[in-house]
This record gives structure tokens, C-alpha cells and sequence, in this order.
């Protein structure tokens, strides 16, 4: 771990890096089999091959987080619960972190946004209310993705009231201070499209976010169910505050901090903290590149619960290794969305649905 740390996140061809993380997935594997009941009970009938590639490291559905409380430390070592994203009607994952697991997040988030955004930290903007970060020990995905993506701000501001409108007052303040200045927006899709852009459209108040650059995440089946793309989505940008660097994060409580991002060429990359195996619906079998499946997603970071291999309820395809024209190392994929009888969960789809309610 301490290796990887000290490695620029996307540095390693896909070959080379899956031979230096094997040893670490058999390790977590190791802990969580002895550390937690359930998982070594759901390990037990599904067989496990010790000695196997990364393809052969027993994975959970990410519903099971939902279901049971899976813990590999102590109750006493937990410092922080996230509940991830949820309607009303639905019973959202718990996840638990102790001391390293929340610093081993933190330091890999880092070290994967700031190969996208630079290391300096900028004046941000974040396009939700201040409401949504109460507790800091207990909290939904919304407010920790803000409060982990706070790090790479300064001069905080939150662009929209408790009631979710525009709060134009705070805007204007923020962006005559700023006026000229590199700055860094964040928020979550759908939230951002709603409340924020179409609003901006409606009043005809116009901002210049040329110098910006915005991180942003989740939602997207909501918007699809409303006929809005994600090329729609980042035209309206342009057209209506001069915002064209965009990049779209990929991500879940579940693992939080092993985030994909996306490239200037449309790509969410894998970094050295993480790994994408698409599966086969109805065998399970990995995918070879270009086939449509399941998405697996795997962290090297969670040691406090056994969420180190997932099979989510998303689709996607490996686009490529090693090559994209971004330069980054790795395998780089795409999303088609939630899985046709998946339930909502990502934190702008789940606030979309309570809204319909």
C-alpha cells in the first residue's frame, strides 16, 4: 500500500499493475474471511481459490451492503458510518470505517483528482445546500462526496439555499471575488441540471466559468428518463457560462475514495487503487474489451469492512488498456447506466425520486 501511494495514480500498465495488487487482494481477502462472519459464510459457499488471479477474489453484491452490517474491525475502532444514497422507501447501505480505511481513502482521492485538476487548491463553489453536511460521524454519500472533495478547495461556498434554489446573493460574491481566477466547481448531476443550470437558463443570469473546471457525479439515469445526454449536458454548460472543463466522477459508498474519473477524451479510468471486470450476465465470466456486462469494481482500500471486490448493479464495457490518448496507463471504460430492474441509488437519482413522491 505504502508503494502505491508513492506512484502517480495512473502510471502502470494494466499488466504490471494487477501483478503488483494481487497480493494486497489476497491479503484483504485473508482478513475479511477471518475478521467477518457473514462475508466468510457467503465466501465458504461460493468456493475460493487462495491462489487464483484477481479475476478468482470472491466478490458481493453491493446490495448486501443494504442487507447486513458487514464489519472486519472492532466496534470500538470505527470512527465514521456512511449511509449511502437511497429513497425513502429504500434501506440504505451502511458502511464502516476505522482510522486507516478513512485515511487510505482520503490519500488516494487525492492523489487521483489532483492528476486531473493540478495540486493547487482553488476558490470552489459547490453546487448544493449547506444543509447536507450535519453529522460528521454519520452521514449520506452526498455529504461525504462533498466534505472529500472540500480538500481541494479554499473559500467555500455553497451555491444553492436549503430550499434548493439559486442562492444569487453568495454566487455573485463569489464570482466577483474570484472574478478571473481558476476555480473549481462540484456537485452531483442531476442536482447540478435542476437547480442549478436549467434555473440559471430560466432567469437569464449569465456567469463566466471559462476558468472553471467541474467535478461532478451520478445521476444519469435520471437525466436519460428526461432525454438529456451527456453531450446535452455539457453544451448547455458551454453555451450558458462558458464551462468546458467538465469531468465526471464514478463511484459508491461502498468504495469510497477508489473513484473513476473521467479524461478530456470521455474515458473513466482505473487507477492503480482500483480495477473494472465486466461480467457476463448469465455466466459471470469476465468479458473480453468491447463486450457489454456487469460492472465489477475492486479497491485495494477498504480494510474495515469487506468491500474490496463488488459486483455493482451497473452495465459498461472495457474500452481499452494502456492506450487511451490521455496518456493515462490502465484499463478506461464506459457506463450505460443502472441495470433495467436495479433499483435507484446514486445520490442525484435517489434525491430526483424523492422528489417525485
Amino acid at each position: 500500500m505504502d508503494e502505491l501511494f508513492s506512484l502517480p495514480p495512473y502510471c502502470l500498465e494494466e499488466g504490471q499493475k494487477d501483478e503488483r495488487v494481487l497480493p494486497i487482494y489476497r491479503e484483504l481477502t485473508e482478513h475479511h474471511y477471518g475478521a467477518c462472519g457473514a462475508y466468510r459464510r457467503i465466501v465458504d459457499c461460493n468456493g475460493w481459490h487462495p491462489d487464483g488471479s484477481l479475476e478468482d477474489v470472491p466478490l458481493l453484491p453491493v446490495r448486501l451492503f443494504k442487507e447486513y452490517d458487514l464489519c472486519s474491525v472492532p466496534k470500538d475502532d470505527i470512527i465514521k458510518t456512511i449511509a449511502s444514497s437511497g429513497t425513502s422507501s429504500q434501506q440504505p447501505s451502511k458502511i464502516f470505517l476505522d482510522k486507516q480505511t478513512a485515511i487510505n481513502q482520503q490519500k488516494a482521492l487525492t492523489s487521483i483528482v489532483t492528476d486531473f485538476i493540478g495540486k493547487a487548491r482553488m476558490p470552489m463553489l459547490i453546487l448544493d445546500c449547506p444543509d447536507v453536511v450535519k453529522d460528521r460521524t454519520k452521514f449520506s454519500t452526498r455529504g461525504a462526496g462533498i466534505l472529500g472533495f472540500s480538500v481541494f478547495g479554499t473559500k467555500r461556498a455553497y451555491a444553492l439555499n436549503n430550499d434548493m434554489t439559486i442562492d444569487y446573493e453568495t454566487v455573485d460574491e463569489f464570482m466577483a471575488r474570484f472574478q478571473g481566477q481558476r476555480i473549481l466547481l462540484f456537485g452531483f448531476t442531476y442536482i447540478i441540471w435542476k437547480h442549478f443550470l436549467l434555473e440559471l437558463e430560466r432567469s437569464g443570469r449569465q456567469y463566466d466559468f471559462s476558468q472553471a473546471v467541474m467535478i461532478h457525479g451520478g445521476g444519469w439515469k435520471k437525466l436519460a428518463s428526461e432525454a438529456v445526454s451527456k453531450e446535452e449536458f455539457r453544451s448547455r454548460f458551454k453555451k450558458a457560462c462558458g464551462l468546458a472543463d467538465i469531468h465526471e466522477n464514478y463511484g459508491m459508498a461502498e468504495q469510497t475514495g477508489s473513484i473513476f474519473m473521467e479524461c478530456n477524451e470521455g474515458h473513466l479510468h482505473a487507477s492503480v487503487f482500483s480495477k473494472v471486470i465486466i461480467r457476463d450476465p448469465l455466466t459471470f465470466r469476465p468479458c473480453p474489451v468491447g463486450q457489454r456486462g456487469i460492472i465489477q469494481v475492486m479497491s485495494v482500500l477498504p480494510h474495515s469492512y469487506p468491500g474490496h471486490s463488488l459486483l455493482t448493479e451497473d452495465e459498461g464495457t472495457i474500452e481499452g488498456e494502456d492506450d487511451c490518448p490521455c496518456g493515462r496507463k490502465g484499463e478506461y471504460f464506459k457506463i450505460f447506466g443502472r441495470l433495467s430492474k436495479a433499483e435507484l441509488r446514486g445520490c442525484s437519482d435517489t434525491y430526483a425520486a424523492g422528489l417525485e413522491r
